[in-house]
């Protein structure tokens, strides 16, 4: 491994945001994993419906714990808000 190697693995651990990249030419601009093909939403689509992060893994060799737990945290970021608006009927 070199050293621009293991400083990009460090700092996927560091914050695992940095994992989740943003490519307007990639999935049409989607967060995705790592620059690889797989939204973050298909991702939590995935988890939601009660696959296991095992289970996705074995599906999705190139995936890795971590962006899993990625995703979850970018999903954990945008669900931050400050207030709710009631909606008005």
């Amino acid at each position: 491994m070199d050293e621009r190697e293991r400083t990009e693995s460090l700092s996927l651990h560091a914050d695992p945001l940095a994992r989740i990249t943003i490519d307007p030419n990639i999935c049409h601009g989607k967060p995705c994993i790592r620059g690889l093909r797989y939204p973050v939403e298909t991702l939590l689509e995935l988890l939601s419906s009660g696959m296991t992060i095992d289970e996705i893994l074995a599906d999705y060799q190139d995936l890795e714990r971590d962006d899993l737990l990625a995703a979850l945290a970018f999903a954990a970021r945008l669900a931050r808000t400050r207030r709710l608006q009631p909606v008005r009927r």
